[in-house]
């Protein structure tokens, strides 16, 4: 029935059995301090185990605590981690899906004691320090450091988190990039960071994809805006990204009313998809509340997108690939907005994620093996 997301697809050079991705998603899964943790695997194995051709594991730090979100963001910045993200990728891989991990540097939304960022713009109240040269040399290291250690543990691609405001988006956005230097100014300085950071983390990547999570509109007045993010988008294209898994939004946008209400509509981010798709010569991935077959199907078909990226709709029920492949969509659990984003809730206050759409019996077993 859906001829478009189940039919095969190549990116950055590697075979995806359909069209549909699992999107990053935060929960608050991971073990204190960043550790790879039982609910972490039983959640990944879940994730994998409906039908889906490619899992993106969320937020995966390149620096703590200095990039960290949280205690409980997975890291990716010491050898230490190898062993857990060794036993994460092969649960994913195991159950038939490629294993993709995303990095990131939380910049000026990092939970450290000091934070710092492109420029020192308030931050809720906080106001980060201003990066030097070395620093942000630094941090393209760690970018690299991480890419590494992500694929010697087995992971097959790595996505660069280029969204939801964080460090590299705080870079390319007018908002948050105050800097008069090489790394700031013009739209073309703005960018040289995240371009520097895909630049050295494909030279060690070999032949392993490269992707980027894409910040396309901050929807703020003073924000990065489609008119330059679709110039950075194409120069992300020539620089070889493997595709840009598009969306809109920061923490400082996504409570404003009109945000609040859009996002309740289905496919909400599909249309951002499509603009920044006419920019490059690599496939985008569009995301948003896309909670059934035909509108995933009709994202595909009008040419927006190439592959649908799905987070809590795939979280609320893991089956969702199957069950739609079958045309069994009446059996779907459905990620339900009127349930005033429960889920999002206990992760700002600090706990675990849990859909009120599961069975008691489910929740049970995944809350105990919480730590």
């Amino acid at each position: 029935m859906y001829t478009t997301l189940f039919s095969p697809i190549k990116v950055g050079g590697v075979r995806l059995k359909n069209r549909i991705t699992m999107a990053p998603l935060y929960l608050g899964y991971a073990g204190e301090g960043g550790t790879v943790s039982p609910l972490l695997l039983e959640h990944y194995r879940l994730m994998a185990s409906g039908g889906a051709a490619m899992i993106t594991v969320e937020n995966a730090t390149v620096d703590h605590p200095a990039g960290s979100g949280s205690n409980r963001t997975i890291r990716a910045d010491t050898d230490e981690n190898l062993p857990g993200l060794e036993k994460l990728a092969a649960t994913i891989k195991t159950e038939g899906a490629l294993a993709c991990l995303q990095l990131n540097h939380a910049g000026r939304f990092a939970g450290a004691q000091e934070v710092v960022a492109p420029s020192e713009v308030n931050t809720f109240g906080r106001t980060p320090r201003a990066m030097s040269i070395e620093e942000i040399k630094s941090a393209r290291d760690k970018f690299v450091q991480a890419a590494e250690r992500a694929f010697k543990a087995g992971f097959d691609m790595v996505e660069l988190h280029g969204g939801t405001g964080y460090l590299l988006a705080q870079f390319a956005s007018p908002r948050t990039n105050k800097r008069n230097d090489y790394y700031g100014g013009s739209l073309e300085k703005r960018m040289r960071f995240p371009l520097e950071v895909l630049q050295a983390v494909r030279e060690a990547a070999g032949n392993k994809p490269v992707g980027y999570r894409f910040l396309a509109d901050e929807w703020l007045p003073d924000g990065l805006t489609l008119e330059e993010s679709g110039v950075l988008a194409s120069r992300l294209s020539h620089g070889g990204v493997a595709y840009l898994s598009v969306m809109g939004g920061t923490y400082e946008s996504f409570s404003m009313p009109e945000v609040v209400k859009a996002s309740k509509k289905p496919g909400y981010m599909a249309d951002l998809a499509g603009e920044i798709r006419d920019h490059v010569r690599v496939p985008v991935i569009a995301a948003g509340r896309i909670a059934v077959g035909h509108i995933a199907e009709e994202i595909l078909a009008s040419g927006r997108a190439d592959l649908v990226g799905l987070a809590r709709v795939l979280w609320a029920d893991p089956e969702w690939p199957e069950k739609v492949r079958r045309e069994m969509e009446d059996d779907l659990v459905i990620c339900d907005p009127s349930c005033r984003d429960v889920c999002m809730q206990l992760v700002m206050q600090g706990k675990p994620a849990f859909c009120p759409q599961w069975s008691p019996e489910k929740t049970r077993r995944l809350k105990d093996l919480y730590e």
